[in-house]
């Protein structure tokens, strides 16, 4: 077994595909991570906005969530109307595109792309956030860890949806279970509590602050709680992974992501409120999140703590994952419709969409590395793209509706419209209030994203256009082609390529170029004996050897220009340069750039249009003819 199958599992057929696709069970951890695990991050943001008031923070926090979670609900049942209207996958791009145009469709689709990249970010970050809270030490490791979990989940996703899933259902599920016992175990000792207020078992460490709460304050944490709805979109993109019947399903899944998110989110809101539970700077030694410490106040540092604290770790590290069952989606289908080069819509060797995923995880690990895996740091520029999305796609929706002939059209242009005008007012707040803080870059990014699918469609049309042939074959200048070979040595790599250039031509030029490499010498002498007698025995002709001399040491330019030569002397012939290239099968030994690689790369990029190129290798230990194997 290779460490390719042993790293992504075995290739997958294309009829397999029906084995990769899940039902609600799977699909909450496939799409339903980033929705749930934002719980964890989601408070913790408007909190953060919330510091300067110290112990008074806690108090606003319950009706900003409620906020929150009806405008939650707003944009699920939005999304419940997309998902039969486009059962194929009803991403913003699509909705976007067909209802309102192309521009306003890679708006939404550049949006989502730049959200989905941060997600990933930010959900890796969070998730050994909460790592560093019960194990401190940790700290000064945390860029190395957030590296680490982004390339264990890269390799996780390219190994296929159903795997992922299945190992990532464990988490979620255990996640779920020790944050719902947390807080019904808070809610009970709430309601047992004589005024509300249980004293808790670990003591909250709230900054010692006495700010003014203002509107502009308030409204700011709004804006970072809002971080919570990222992720709602997933399953609307999603929609072709269920298992039939499709539709039903995907709706089923929506609706439980969104009621789980909800209960957290209020949840998480009263026992903040009620055992005075505030943020901490995450830059700090001794840097307790939310979570950590109502859990801590709720039962204690025994166990069950620590348990919980591993579950939270693994899911918020984990919630990434529904950027990458979405992001190469999206990757498709703007391939698909030409913005991005044909491969990101090929499946790969497990029947997802490998560029998508690869790109994903390079973006996603510069953002790492620029921001120092800091979630605070990330936070300002997260939700912007979201809520871009949302709107530009409820807005699509209402369009579909209004040309509909459907029943009911009329009530769902109603609900999708509702939820473009709580999204869009939204989006407005993020963008005011958040702007100062870093949301600046993410606008400053979209429109650049937009500019490079354009470029991409251009360019490629452009190549279609130039490609594009109709008509007979021509059958003019079909003349043998004039052959070249760089050599360095008559070696079997020299000869092999020889051997090749005599089956194909009767004009062959053998170039060495003579600069100071090491064991070089000049081989006219030697030529007759070695090439013409043995062409004159079987009655070909002799290729013609042409050394030059490099006054300045260098290979490429003499060899270059020499080519150039012959092909501008010769304009109706194709001038043909065979490569000959030492084949090395292990995979490190591509690291260093070989010279027959840079000989091709700078022939296809300077040759010009009547100058080819190929190779002929030779492989290690595997001769194809019994010939000399002197060195000469």
């Amino acid at each position: 077994m290779s460490i390719g199958e042993i790293l992504f599992g075995r290739p997958l057929r294309s009829q397999d595909q029906k084995q990769e696709r899940i039902g609600p069970l799977p699909g909450i951890p496939v799409l339903g991570l980033d929705a749930l695990a934002s719980a964890a991050y989601g408070p913790e943001a408007a909190l953060a906005i919330l510091m300067p008031l110290g112990v008074l923070a806690s108090s606003y926090i319950i009706p900003i969530s409620l906020l929150i979670i009806v405008l939650l609900i707003i944009v699920s049942i939005s999304y419940r109307q997309t998902i039969p209207a486009y059962p194929q996958g009803g991403g913003s791009f699509t909705v976007a595109k067909e209802n309102l145009g192309p521009l306003p469709g890679l708006l939404a689709a550049s949006a989502l792309s730049i959200d989905y990249i941060l997600n990933v970010a930010v959900a890796i970050s969070a998730g050994v956030g909460a790592l560093v809270s019960a194990v401190p030490p940790l700290l000064p490791y945390t860029l190395a860890l957030c590296l680490v979990i982004l390339v264990i989940l890269t390799i996780a996703n390219l190994r296929g949806i159903h795997s992922a899933g299945l190992a990532f259902m464990f988490p979620t599920y255990l996640f779920l279970i020790c944050l719902s016992a947390s807080i019904a175990i808070g809610l009970v000792k709430i309601c047992l509590s004589p005024h509300g207020h249980p004293v808790p078992l670990v003591k909250p460490a709230v900054p010692d602050f006495t700010g003014i709460a203002t509107a502009w304050l308030l409204v700011r944490a709004f804006a970072s709680g809002c971080t919570a709805l990222t992720g709602v979109e997933a399953v609307s993109n999603a929609v072709p992974i269920f298992e039939k019947p499709t539709v039903v399903l995907a709706k089923r899944t929506l609706s439980i992501i969104m009621t789980l998110l909800a209960l957290l989110l209020a949840g998480i809101a009263i026992l903040a409120h009620a055992y005075g539970i505030g943020a901490m700077d995450q830059g700090q030694p001794g840097y307790q999140s939310v979570l950590s410490q109502m859990i801590g106040a709720v039962s204690g540092r025994g166990v069950f703590y620590y348990v919980s604290m591993v579950a939270i770790l693994m899911v918020l590290a984990l919630s990434a994952n529904t950027s990458y069952a979405d992001f190469p989606r999206v990757c498709r289908v703007l391939a698909v419709n030409e913005y991005l080069p044909p491969g990101f819509a090929h499946r790969g060797r497990r029947l997802v969409y490998s560029h998508g995923i690869v790109i994903l995880a390079v973006l996603s690990g510069a953002l790492l590395v620029g921001f120092g895996g800091r979630t605070d740091r990330l936070i300002p520029l997260f939700a912007i793209g979201a809520f871009l999305a949302f709107t530009l796609s409820q807005l699509g929706m209402v369009f579909h509706w209004l040309r509909s002939r459907e029943g009911h059209a009329m009530r769902r242009l109603v609900l999708n419209g509702l939820g473009a005008c709580a999204t869009g007012a939204t989006l407005l707040v993020i963008a005011v209030s958040k702007f100062t803080e870093g949301a600046w870059l993410t606008i400053v990014v979209i429109p650049p994203f937009v500019f490079l699918f354009l470029w991409i469609r251009r360019r490629q049309r452009r190549m279609e256009k130039e490609a594009a042939a109709d008509g007979p074959l021509d059958m003019t200048h079909l003349e043998k082609p004039i052959v070249m070979i760089p050599i360095r040595r008559l070696n079997r790599v020299a000869r092999n390529a020889i051997r090749l250039a005599l089956t194909l031509s009767d004009e062959i030029y053998a170039v060495q170029i003579l600069t100071e490499d090491l064991h070089v010498r000049n081989i006219s002498h030697r030529w007759a004996e070695f090439v013409g007698k043995p062409c004159e025995m079987v009655g070909r002709c002799t290729p013609e050897l042409v050394v030059l001399k490099s006054s300045y040491r260098e290979f490429f330019d003499p060899f270059l220009g020499y080519v150039s030569t012959v092909s501008s002397r010769n304009p109706e012939r194709t001038v043909l340069v065979i490569v000959p290239e030492l084949v090395l099968r292990r995979w490190y030994h591509s690291i260093i750039p070989h010279r027959a690689t840079l000989i091709k790369e700078l022939l296809l990029l300077k040759g010009g249009p009547c100058v080819a190129v190929m190779n002929a290798p030779l492989y290690v230990g595997e001769a194809c003819f019994k010939g000399d194997e002197r060195n000469t």
